[in-house]
């Protein structure tokens, strides 16, 4: 119980567990506060009085609030949601059916932007490090700046018109191909690539001025190995801590690009059941993202602990 890995394993469970809690409330307080009468948003306008109050049954809300938000919990922890409105399918198969595909799109942008963003950012502080090349410098921070300020479904409508319909090399929307991965995962990436890269290149600045950087410049290593092995572990640290807030941001645009490229995932369905009052699913696919998000963190922190052991105890700093 005295092992660092032993604590660090309790504080980021009790963390989850505190997330999964305001989630489970946030996702069930959702249709208690729709303005006006949820039953009848459901049913429709010019729905009959029986009607209305099937729905409201169906919905549970005849039910005192405790005992509604006990059911509520009781059908999660049983991996039951309820049934879409719309098709009446249980919404753990609609979930299950579409989480593949947005995990799909979500982890090989979060790849993409790992493997773009760290060299790039690292690349151009040594470029022009001791203030050699500003024009350099000031052309990465204006691009990053002017491209990360550009929303993702902006940037997809762009892609679209250019790589789809002018020049007709990938194709627009589905996900029936391996190409049709190319251009929502190019539209969920480039902003945070241009974020985290900005990141890097402002931490690696910082460790390059360190003394031991200064020692292993003096004893002739090699570039490659003087900026992976000594310069690289010590910006993780601060560069994986913000890093993770912005992956774990990633699922917004990723839900919103694919509905843009009609890509089956997550944000598909719940955009249709926003348009369509679809309560239960929404209420899913709510929590099943913001689950997702926590596990990103979470898997954040584990790699943290793994290259910088002070994460463990809460202490980090350059070595």
């Amino acid at each position: 119980m005295r092992s660092p890995w032993f604590r660090f394993i309790v504080r980021r469970l009790i963390g989850l567990a505190g997330v999964l809690i305001v989630l489970v409330a946030g996702t069930f307080l959702m249709v208690q506060l729709i303005p006006g009468d949820p039953a009848q948003l459901v049913a429709g306008p010019n729905a009959a009085p029986e009607q209305v109050t099937h729905v409201r049954e169906t919905l549970g809300l005849d039910q005192p609030l405790w005992n509604q938000f006990t059911d509520y919990t009781r059908g999660i922890l049983s991996a039951d949601l309820g049934n879409s409105f719309a098709t009446g399918e249980p919404v753990s198969k609609v979930i299950a059916s579409r989480l593949p595909f947005t995990a799909q799109l979500a982890f090989a942008s979060i790849v993409l932007v790992l493997l773009i963003s760290v060299p790039l950012g690292m690349a151009i502080a040594v470029a022009c490090q001791g203030g050699r090349r500003r024009w350099l410098d000031s052309a990465f921070t204006g691009a990053t700046s002017f491209f990360g300020a550009i929303p993702e479904y902006v940037f997809g409508v762009l892609l679209i018109f250019i790589f789809a319909v002018s020049l007709g090399l990938l194709p627009n929307s589905g996900a029936a191909t391996v190409s049709a991965m190319i251009l929502p995962v190019a539209a969920v990436s480039v902003g945070p690539v241009c974020t985290l890269a900005r990141i890097v290149r402002r931490e690696t600045t910082v460790v390059l001025a360190q003394d031991y950087m200064r020692t292993a410049r003096g004893r002739r290593l090699r570039p490659l190995r003087l900026y992976t092995r000594h310069a690289l572990p010590n910006l993780l640290t601060s560069t994986l801590t913000l890093g993770g807030l912005i992956l774990a941001s990633l699922l917004g645009g990723t839900i919103i690009v694919e509905f843009i490229f009609n890509w089956p995932g997550l944000g598909t369905r719940i955009i249709s059941a926003i348009v369509s009052r679809d309560y239960p699913v929404i209420q899913g696919v709510v929590l099943v993202v913001g689950l997702l998000a926590a596990v990103i963190n979470l898997l954040v922190d584990v790699v943290l602990g793994l290259t910088d052991a002070r994460t463990l105890s809460g202490k980090a700093g350059t070595r």
